[in-house]
């Protein structure tokens, strides 16, 4: 699981929740391309990043978020 992941189910969020944080940033960003992000499969932009750690409070840094994986999983994803 990504740190970006783990920060939104912590939270039990939905991508439809983020994205509407998003939004308050000034953020366009659907579910979709939030939900590839999250997964790796598609890398964010560096402004996303930062909007994404604003919407998260510092939580998780854009490192986190452009990097995933240099924060391996601890191994407690359940799906």
């Amino acid at each position: 699981m990504t740190p970006l992941k783990r920060a939104r189910i912590t939270r039990k969020w939905t991508l439809a929740d983020v994205s509407a944080r998003l939004a308050q940033f000034g953020d366009a960003v659907d579910s979709g391309n939030l939900s590839r992000v999250e997964r790796g499969v598609q890398r964010a932009s560096v402004p996303l990043a930062e909007s994404l750690s604003k919407v998260f409070d510092g939580e998780i840094t854009e490192i986190h978020i452009l990097y995933p994986e240099r924060f391996p999983d601890s191994g407690e994803e359940a799906a």
